[in-house]
């Protein structure tokens, strides 16, 4: 198994392609800074019959502070969502000339399409011995059940906290028994957020073997050709075929960017890991 995740063996030998661009990596700097908020700012409440959640929202000032500052990450989330859809809005323009299915289902695309099912089906039949590994383009499906969730979790999570911060105004626009609703939501969808993206997205972003014990590429926001070859074979040689390859070449990643990388990588899921052993301890004590 090739391991992609060792820095010491970038060499100016070796081509490098730029993955994602500075909007996209600023994008997701805010989605991990308003996330990791949102979570050590929320959870306290949930389960604030435990120890720990007392001890970490007294750090933040009591109840009301960790309140307060819940809702300065809420709008940081806002933020990024409504850049995004910017962004989205700009591709599609930029694609206006061509086919509607090109931008809609095209490679470039989140949106999932009978290749992702395919993807899934075969990756479990590699996954038995039972076939060879799938070839993915740009995006794999589960990245694009990953970029999907976010839309889930602002229209659920996002909708619910508004309703809890804005009571009033919302007040003379729905019935009170949908505030009961939206703190059921807001809470237990909350948790089912935390909980996939401190397990299922960090293993397949960061703790699956090839890319352990940290995946670079979102924070340098470059592949390797060896990499690219390996992990999106089909942009690869699609792009190689059109001779497109040239336009996303580009240096490698400084060791100074590498260090930033792993600071701030390993800082994130390390608070992601302590918050899922919270979590998990906190359901274990309710089920006595």
């Amino acid at each position: 198994m090739t391991d992609y995740s060792h820095t010491e063996n970038i060499g100016q030998e070796e081509r490098w392609y730029l993955r994602f661009n500075y909007y996209h990596r600023f994008l997701h700097a805010l989605v991990i800074i308003s996330f990791l908020g949102l979570v050590f700012t929320g959870m306290p409440l949930k389960y604030s019959h435990t120890g720990w959640a007392q001890t970490l929202a007294g750090l933040m000032g009591g109840i009301g502070a960790a309140g307060k500052i819940h809702r300065v990450f809420g709008t940081i989330t806002w933020l990024y969502f409504f850049l995004h859809l910017l962004f989205a809005a700009y591709y599609v323009v930029k694609l206006r000339d061509e086919p509607l299915l090109k931008w809609f289902l095209g490679p470039n695309s989140m949106v999932p399409w009978i290749k992702d099912l395919e993807d899934i089906i075969g990756h479990v039949f590699w996954f038995l011995g039972m076939g060879e590994r799938p070839k993915f383009d740009r995006f794999t499906y589960w990245e694009k059940f990953d970029y999907l969730a976010v839309f889930w979790g602002v229209g659920i999570i996002g909708f619910s906290g508004l309703m809890l911060w804005f009571p009033e105004f919302f007040s003379q626009l729905v019935p009170g028994w949908t505030f009961n609703v939206a703190i059921i939501l807001h809470s237990d969808e909350a948790l089912l957020a935390a909980g996939f993206i401190f397990t299922i997205h960090f293993f397949n972003t960061h703790l699956r073997p090839e890319k352990f014990p940290l995946d670079h590429v979102i924070f340098t926001g470059r592949i390797s050709e060896e990499e690219f070859q390996h992990e999106r074979p089909l942009e690869y040689e699609r792009m190689r075929e059109q001779g497109t390859l040239s336009s996303i070449e580009s240096t490698p990643p400084t060791r100074t960017s590498l260090l930033w990388a792993q600071i701030i990588g390993f800082i994130a899921y390390g608070m992601g890991l302590i918050m899922i052993l919270f979590i998990i301890y906190s359901a274990l004590k309710e089920l006595r």
